[in-house]
Parts: structure tokens; C-alpha cells; sequence
């Protein structure tokens, strides 16, 4: 009935030739038109020459289906047909392996790549990237970033050995610790922590020096992924506090001694404020890791290097 429907609403004069007499043959002619629909539309994409995509360095290449003029209600019998004879042709280059990037308009097409072998990478937004391992043996592939950044401020008014903390209003324990949050996509710990202290407490820094770096995995506020939490010295540039009452319960310019030995914190707060007394104390070039800009080799882009400073004595190469 459902075949005949359709026949009924696309093509109603062989209603009363085939549905009455001819369910069968009406089921033929529905096959018949679906697979000339297919090879339409492959036709129409670029001369069915297959998929085309960016290769990279390592011999991958990336097809993002948004920039390849598929049409929009491209079938997955289609599609599938397009990306059987391109994989063929990939294969004969040479490729290792292929990206597929897929819009979550076109997410029909994700179930024929999985015909072929193709597996989830990641998702994000209104995306999905599947991958297919071309090469030799098991897949050499990197897996989708497993870790979330977080970075706070320790923020040092080297004139009095005094240093900003806050008690988060939505911790089950009010324990003193320093400002800080997840560093977004693209922004350098440094701005991050920057950012983080004047959302919370009102008061502007510069970032001088990386302090420490704390790892831990299965972070059930990582969704079970991993956490990079990073601690870094800032010099306040203003001293009054008008900080965030939705995410703070307390801040305050608190005594760095009184902080190593209060309970009211956490075991990496009162470490990092030893470390910051022992800085007072003998310099800070004891236990900064200062960071310094440098090029990439292969990117052509900068990175951001931390690490202690060198005696004065060795020269720059």
C-alpha cells in the first residue's frame, strides 16, 4: 500500500496500470525510479568524478561535504556510489587515510560512509568527522583531544606578601584558593589566567611566570576525559576587589603565610603559596617558568615555550 501511495501522489496516472492489478511491478518501477534518481544526481556532481578534498602532509585527505556542491537532498544510495569510486581512486594514490567532515544537514550521508567502513572521530557543533584508515596494518590515527585546560592566577602584591584569593559560592567546602576558570579555544594560559582573575575579582593583572601543572584523568567535570590545571604568578595592576557575586561567596588579599598554614584551603593552594614565600623570599627566577614566543619548523606559526630561565652566563643559540 505504501508503494502504491507513493506512486499514487508522484505519478498518478499508473495508479489504476499497476496498484490495483500489479503491487509487484509497482515495486519494480519504484526501485527503477529511485536508482535513475541516484544516477542523476551523481551525474550532477561534478561530472561524477568523485570526491575531491585537501591532502596533507602525512598522505591523508579531507573532505569536507559542504565544499564539494553535493546536493542538498543527495541520497545515501548516491552518496554511497560517489564515495565507492573515490575511495577506489584514493586507494590507487596512495592515500593513508580519509577525513570526512560531514554537516548535520547532510548526516544521512554519515550512515553510507559507514558502509564503507568509515568511524565516528569527533563531533562538535553542527558537525560530525568520520575517518577511514587507508594505510598498511592498524590505524595510525591520532585520537580527538582528550583534555580540558584550566588555569587560575595567583596574583602577588610583592609590597606587602600579600595574595588574591576567593571561595567559590557553588563548592560544598568554602576553601580559599586562587581566581581561575577553563581556558578557551585558542587563548595562552597567560591570557587565561588574566581574564579569569578580572571576571571573578575585578582586579586587572599581567601574567609574569607559569607556576605549576597539576594532571589528573577520569575528571568528572571533564566528562570523564582528562584535566590540565595550571597555576600561574600575575602582578596586579589596581588592588580593589568588586568581585563576582553569582560565582563567588568571599575575596580577599590574604597574609601568603597565613595561607601555608591556614585548613580553610586546598593541598595545591597552600603548596603553590609556599612556593610563592619561597619567591619572596630568594627571587622569583627560583620558581618562575617564564615563557618566551618562538617559531615553529614546520607550521610557520609561534608557540609559546615555558620553561626556567637560563643562567646568565649561557647565551641564547
Amino acid at each position: 500500500m505504501a508503494v502504491c501511495a507513493f506512486l499514487s501522489k508522484r505519478f498518478p496516472l499508473v495508479r489504476g496500470r499497476f496498484c490495483s492489478k500489479a503491487p509487484g511491478l509497482a515495486r519494480t518501477v519504484v526501485r527503477k525510479l529511485w536508482c535513475a534518481s541516484s544516477r542523476s544526481q551523481l551525474r550532477g556532481v561534478e561530472g561524477n568524478r568523485g570526491l575531491t578534498g585537501k591532502v596533507d602532509r602525512f598522505g591523508g585527505v579531507t573532505v569536507d561535504l559542504t565544499d564539494t556542491g553535493l546536493p542538498e537532498d543527495i541520497s545515501e544510495g548516491a552518496f554511497s556510489g560517489l564515495l565507492r569510486e573515490s575511495l577506489v581512486r584514493w586507494r590507487a594514490e596512495g592515500k593513508v587515510a580519509v577525513w570526512l567532515r560531514v554537516p548535520i544537514s547532510l548526516s544521512r550521508c554519515a550512515a553510507a560512509a559507514s558502509t564503507h567502513g568509515f568511524t565516528f572521530h569527533h563531533a562538535k557543533h553542527d558537525r560530525a568527522v568520520l575517518v577511514l584508515w587507508l594505510g598498511e596494518g592498524e590505524s595510525q590515527l591520532p585520537g580527538f583531544a582528550t583534555h580540558q585546560v584550566g588555569v587560575a592566577g595567583a596574583v602577588v602584591d610583592e609590597s606587602n606578601g600579600k595574595v588574591l584569593v576567593v571561595q567559590d559560592r557553588n563548592k560544598t567546602t568554602n576553601a580559599w584558593k586562587f581566581p581561575g576558570g577553563l581556558s578557551d579555544p585558542g587563548e595562552n594560559i597567560g591570557a587565561t589566567a588574566v581574564r579569569e582573575v578580572f571576571e571573578e575579582t575585578g582586579v586587572r593583572s599581567e601574567f609574569r611566570s607559569l607556576l605549576s601543572v597539576r594532571q589528573q584523568h577520569n575528571h568528572p567535570g571533564a566528562f570523564g576525559m582528562s584535566d590540565m590545571y595550571m597555576i600561574c604568578r600575575l602582578r596586579p595592576l589596581t588592588y580593589d576587589i568588586n568581585f563576582c557575586t553569582r560565582e563567588c561567596l568571599r575575596c580577599e588579599w590574604l597574609d601568603l603565610a597565613e595561607l601555608t598554614r591556614t585548613s580553610d584551603t586546598t593541598p595545591i593552594t597552600a603548596r603553590i603559596a609556599r612556593l610563592l614565600l619561597h619567591g619572596l623570599e630568594r627571587g622569583f627566577g627560583e620558581i618562575d617558568l617564564s615563557m618566551e614566543e618562538i617559531p615553529a619548523i614546520y607550521s610557520g606559526r609561534f608557540y609559546q615555550l615555558y620553561h626556567r630561565q637560563l643562567p646568565s652566563l649561557v647565551t641564547h643559540i
